[in-house]
């Protein structure tokens, strides 16, 4: 049986990750206690494992604050009953936020007379730190849209054995600032920009012309080395501490061309039946 538990700050797309598991035949549950997560899994999910083979229920701020600081042990009661259980946790920045709610004009559920949203958004991260610190995927949002978002939670969920880590590679534009959710960052601005090559400038990273021109580079080829090398050596420990999920960034100045072909290149070296390999273009065009 498989068990996906959904949080995330109001605002980063938790309804959209729900929606989409839901797409993909798990059984969806929004907004269950905490409290009452012992009595569904024994009383529910156990008696009836058929229907709840696959379940995915979301976790946000409009539980009680006592019962988020005792997450810890719900996590441990389901896993000691053989459920295989990982949580995604989803986030974005507050200016993300911010806009996001001024946008749609619904109310935060921790928003009253006495706290404004701003507030309000702080003491939410706080409140569900005890379920962030446990998750097995982090999403960062921010830079994120509908579509974007539906096929990162496809790709998690891809029917992957949960004993493999997930190998996320991500190019980004470094003038869109940093991705949040990466554990390691890799700056490809010194490489050659084939930017400024004006037959090339439109293209991207995917574009056969600029894949030509980035393999001719000795400085391109010793950054891929460099990187797939440190990755070969650190990702089996990783794994063996029992990391489910683990994001690559490689930055250029845009995001068009060298970090592209960097991320694809790397994610077909590591392509193999003991990774799940994702691959990301948060800012190409």
């Amino acid at each position: 049986m498989k068990l996906l538990i959904v949080s995330a700050l109001s605002g980063a797309g938790k309804s959209t990750a729900l929606d989409t598991l839901e797409d993909c035949g798990y059984y969806c549950i929004d907004n269950l206690p905490v409290t009452l997560l012992e009595d569904f899994i024994g009383h529910v999910m156990l008696a009836d494992e058929k229907t709840y083979e696959k379940t995915a229920i979301g976790i946000d701020a409009r539980n009680k604050n006592d019962s988020l600081n005792n997450f810890s042990d719900c996590l441990d009661l389901i896993r000691s009953k053989g459920i295989a259980c990982e949580i995604i946790f989803l986030h974005a920045d507050e200016a993300t936020l911010l806009k996001r709610y001024s946008e749609t004009r619904r109310k935060h559920p921790l928003t009253d007379a006495n706290i404004p949203l701003k507030d309000a958004l702080k003491i939410e991260k706080a409140m569900l730190e005890p379920i962030a610190r446990h998750a097995n995927v982090v999403i960062d949002t921010s830079r994120t849209h509908y579509h974007q978002l539906r096929e990162l939670i496809r790709d998690q969920i891809d029917e992957r054995n949960f004993k493999h880590i997930s190998l996320q590679f991500q190019s980004f534009g470094f003038k869109n600032g940093i991705p949040l959710d990466a554990n390691f960052v890799f700056d490809a601005r010194t490489l050659p920009n084939p930017y400024w090559i004006p037959e090339l400038r439109g293209l991207t990273g995917k574009d056969q012309p600029v894949i030509d021109f980035l393999k001719e580079q000795a400085l391109v080829t010793e950054l891929f080395q460099d990187i797939a090398d440190f990755l070969t050596r650190w990702l089996p420990r990783f794994d063996a501490e029992g990391r489910s999920y683990l994001t690559v960034a490689i930055g250029c100045t845009g995001g068009q061309h060298r970090s592209v072909y960097l991320a694809d290149a790397l994610s077909q070296r590591f392509k193999n039946p003991a990774l799940n390999v994702i691959v990301r273009h948060r800012d190409l065009s």
